[in-house]
């Protein structure tokens, strides 16, 4: 288990974060037209933008600053990944113009299970912790970050030099 906060306050997760080096879960997600998706069936590499929900405002703000600039390189994927229902994805992507990144759900899956993100207590619980992964085109772990403090954005420049 990994010990984040919210608002300060110690909450655990289900596990940690797959290891630098290693390969990938490769996990099933639901896509905003509802049909599910394996991740090794997106090519290149891929930065994981995994948050609570849509609808917070560090949330939204790490969705908008990685279709930003993580997208300006080449064959590089950005994929956003939530509890939220696909339609709340889908209408906050289509209102932001987020064009370039792709967004999922993991309401249907063990996304959260096999990748240690699912929070188990407190008011979030069994929502996704805030968390980075950047894989490599074959599926390797380049980077991580669980963010510590749920309400703090991720380390951009961190997750940008591993790409």
């Amino acid at each position: 288990m990994a010990t984040i906060k919210l608002k300060g306050n110690a909450i655990q997760t289900q596990g940690q974060l797959p290891a630098v080096g290693t390969l990938a879960p490769d996990a099933t997600l639901t896509g905003t037209d509802l049909t599910d998706k394996k991740l090794s069936s997106i090519p290149g590499k891929r930065v994981l933008n995994i948050f609570p929900s849509i609808d917070t405002g560090v949330c939204a703000a790490s969705v908008r600053t990685f279709n930003q600039h993580a997208t300006e390189k080449p064959g590089v994927t950005v994929i956003n990944i939530s509890m939220d229902l696909p339609f709340a994805l889908k209408r906050f992507g289509g209102a932001e113009g987020i064009e370039k990144a792709l967004s999922f759900s993991g309401f249907r899956g063990d996304f959260g299970k096999q990748y240690g993100v699912t929070i188990l207590e407190g008011g979030l619980a069994g929502l996704y912790s805030r968390a980075v992964i950047v894989l490599d085109e074959s599926g390797k772990v380049l980077h991580t970050e669980q963010v510590p403090e749920i309400g703090q954005e991720p380390n951009y420049d961190a997750a940008l030099a591993a790409l």
